[in-house]
């Protein structure tokens, strides 16, 4: 119980040093990971259910080289390529998000740095110290915080089209009567 009360005073004093826009961060993050985290339960627990009853629907049709049958193959795997997309684009903008909020920070400490400069002019730098851990820690916690799903947005987005391709060929098969 004092490990995680001083967690959480840790958490409070950094968000204190760093300003508000370290809440923003902090959301955005949390977001973030909890779709990188849905999307890999979805590819390790949701698609090969889908890919299997797929592959039987396109097994259990009697017709697999005409036209029709090529446009109803290409539904299917559009179906679940559309699925494995979901969300991805979104992680990649939370991504993106994250470095720029870091520099909204920056510059609302700056400005904070700013106002103690018109307030006690130049020779007062501890009341400036203030200000300047408000510029810098956002802007860490920014880029860590991009840096943190910047791997994982990518692997995702490869991953998606790798499996949407591995589908695409195993309906490529001609069933053999």
């Amino acid at each position: 119980m004092v490990a995680l009360y001083n967690v959480i005073e840790g958490i409070r004093g950094f968000i204190e040093l760093g300003g508000n826009v370290l809440w923003a961060i902090m959301f955005v993050l949390l977001i973030m990971w909890t779709l990188i985290i849905e999307r890999y339960w979805y590819l390790f627990q949701v698609l090969p259910g889908q890919k299997r009853d797929v592959i039987e629907a396109w097994d259990a049709r009697s017709d697999h080289r005409s036209w029709h049958a090529h446009q109803i193959k290409a539904e299917m795997v559009s179906a679940v390529r559309q699925d494995l997309r979901r969300n991805v684009l979104t992680i990649q903008t939370l991504v993106a998000i994250c470095p720029l909020l870091g520099l909204l920070g920056t510059v609302t400490g700056m400005v904070a740095v700013f106002d103690v400069m018109a307030f006690f002019g130049t020779g007062n730098a501890r009341a400036m110290a203030a200000g300047v851990s408000q510029a810098t820690i956002p802007t860490m916690a920014g880029m860590v915080a991009a840096l943190s799903g910047v791997y994982f947005a990518s692997h995702l987005d490869r991953k998606v089209d790798a499996e949407a391709g591995k589908l695409e060929d195993q309906l490529q098969h001609e069933r053999v009567e």
